[in-house]
């Protein structure tokens, strides 16, 4: 006897897309709805699956980028360093090198042995 069809729903929908905006694995995604297979996951939460990560990240950085421009040092440095690709430039103090313990030195003109 076959299984019955899967019917998503606009839950299933919702309940897809905001797991996968969390980085779910879409074997956990497809348990969570009853469904055994990712290959099944995939066929009908295609584009819950590909809208929800991206989503997420739009979001995240929308709400950095407001952090940055308000006045968020922290939050400015790090959008600066990732996006803007600065660096920080290493600083050219001059490093007190110690002398070694002891000098071994030949003489050239000593007694021959």
């Amino acid at each position: 006897m076959p299984r019955p069809r899967f019917t998503p729903t606009a839950e299933h929908r919702r309940l897809v897309k905001s797991m996968a905006a969390m980085g779910i694995p879409h074997e956990q995604i497809g348990r969570k709805i009853s469904i055994r297979s990712p290959k099944t996951l995939r066929k009908y939460f295609r584009d819950e699956l590909n809208q929800g990560s991206t989503e997420a990240t739009y979001n995240v950085a929308q709400s950095l980028y407001k952090m940055a421009t308000d006045g968020n040092a922290t939050a400015a440095i790090f959008w600066l360093k990732t996006r803007g690709k600065w660096k920080e430039q290493p600083t050219l103090d001059p490093v007190m090198v110690a002398s070694p313990p002891f000098v071994v030195a030949i003489d050239k003109g000593g007694p021959e042995l």
